[in-house]
């Protein structure tokens, strides 16, 4: 079975590095969405050296932080799942009191209609996670 994550990009990519990659998380619903990849196909966090887990874990949290500054959502949502593809990706969704599911997951039942929101500026993003990576280093 062909990985989609080594396939395609399954989203616009938006920042990347010699180890991940950010990309959008195609969902019209939540514009605030995105995943951090690792490049490599590997489907456990635990499969990584310490080092490689602490830069990975640098990059969701810089998406998270850069997300928070960007958009003021309510809640960021963090989530690894892999169930359906098992490549190690974490999920990064900027959440809000009105979106159409909240308090549930993206992925639970529909609570609501939601209203409109944007999507934030990629290039804008994009300079925000190197910025937050910056601080790490």
């Amino acid at each position: 079975m062909e990985c989609p994550l080594c396939a395609t990009n399954r989203g616009d990519l938006v920042w990347q590095d010699e180890c991940c990659r950010v990309i959008t998380g195609n969902d019209s619903a939540y514009p605030g969405y995105f995943r951090v990849v690792w490049s490599e196909h590997i489907s456990e966090m635990s499969d990584l050296d310490a080092c490689a887990r602490r830069h990975f874990m640098d990059v969701v949290l810089a998406v998270e932080s850069s997300l928070r500054a960007m958009m003021n959502p309510d809640k960021i949502n963090l989530a690894s799942l892999g169930n359906k593809v098992p490549h190690l990706h974490w999920h990064v969704i900027a959440r809000f009191a009105d979106d159409r599911h909240f308090p549930e997951s993206i992925w639970g039942c529909e609570q609501r209609c939601a209203p409109t929101r944007s999507a934030p500026d990629c290039t804008v993003l994009a300079a925000l996670i190197s910025i937050e990576l910056d601080r790490v280093d």
